[in-house]
């Protein structure tokens, strides 16, 4: 009987590293996802649209934008991983991050991400226009709400990260004062679902038949409705891209050719090539998805290529 208890009895958890402040500084960096930060980069999607990267005063300014907005989003991240400190402590790979990991102490992470949640939208308001603020804030609450309560919403935690993503893209140009398309909007919002979609549907369809869903709405979800939301919303954004590229059209073209018109055809090439990721259940990572793939890269650098000679009228 001592024999079996023994045999069944769980190992002793191992102790964890005793908390210093280099580590925690460490660890703090490394909650705050600095591989995220490259989403803010969209904060420069509307000026670099209207031609407004050339100039120092508006890249410095673009510059402090970006910055702030990744101190909103660490102060998300810090607060997220805080409150979920004892879930993913159980769970295999969450297990490493480094509240759960006990590498940063949850008051810390606590106080830092509070500490960023204040700063950032009190800075815009002094050193940016008025809208700035406005928007960060409401980015700060609608993602901390989403950490709460709302993403365990149906089609609402879609919206919410969905939204997440519309507003860097507007807040750059909010920042320079410059007027945002209709078009660039829709283009904007129903891209960035179309991705977030297809990389729940990619999770879905990892997932299906295995235990332990990483996210609790992947087992509410199914695959079906999930193909159908990143296929609506990919049509969507190529008919909104289209409408925004023939707006900009005014009577003869500006320079050696319409630019700005046939970068359409790269961004239909962008989404049809990114879509077969997609329909295979691969898409779960879309930064890797999009390094990774060698013919949506040049794709990608022909569409850009295609609209910064639309932009300087060559």
């Amino acid at each position: 009987m001592h024999e079996q208890r023994a045999r069944t009895a769980r190992p002793p958890a191992s102790p964890r590293a005793p908390v210093t402040l280099p580590g925690v500084l460490r660890g703090l960096l490394k909650t705050t996802r600095p591989k995220q930060w490259v989403k803010n980069t969209l904060v420069i999607a509307a000026p670099a649209a209207a031609g407004r990267l050339f100039s120092m005063p508006s890249l410095l300014r673009l510059g402090l934008t970006f910055a702030l907005f990744t101190a909103c989003a660490a102060a998300v991240y810090l607060i997220n991983d805080a409150r979920d400190a004892e879930a993913d402590r159980a769970h295999p790979v969450k297990c490493r991050r480094p509240v759960a990991a006990g590498q940063v102490p949850v008051p810390v992470a606590y106080a830092v991400g509070g500490v960023l949640a204040v700063l950032g939208p009190l800075l815009a308001a002094r050193l940016t226009p008025p809208l700035v603020p406005v928007l960060l804030t409401a980015y700060l609450g609608m993602q901390l709400a989403y950490c709460v309560a709302l993403k365990h919403v149906l089609v609402v935690d879609l919206v919410v990260v969905t939204t997440g993503f519309l507003m860097r893209a507007m807040i750059g140009g909010v920042a320079l004062g410059i007027p945002l398309s209709r078009w660039f909007l829709i283009t904007t919002g129903f891209g960035a679902l179309f991705m977030v979609s297809a990389k729940r549907y990619s999770e879905a369809v990892q997932m299906a038949g295995k235990a332990g869903a990483t996210r609790a709405l992947l087992t509410e979800y199914t695959t079906g409705y999930l193909r159908f939301v990143w296929q609506l919303a990919a049509g969507v954004a190529v008919l909104a891209y289209c409408l925004w590229a023939l707006e900009g059209h005014r009577g003869p073209a500006a320079g050696l050719l319409p630019w700005r018109q046939l970068s359409m055809v790269a961004f239909i090439l962008a989404i049809l090539r990114y879509a077969v990721f997609a329909d295979r259940g691969t898409a779960g990572e879309p930064e890797d998805v999009v390094l990774g793939d060698r013919a949506l890269a040049l794709i990608g650098l022909a569409w850009l290529a295609m609209y910064g000679l639309a932009v300087a009228h060559w």
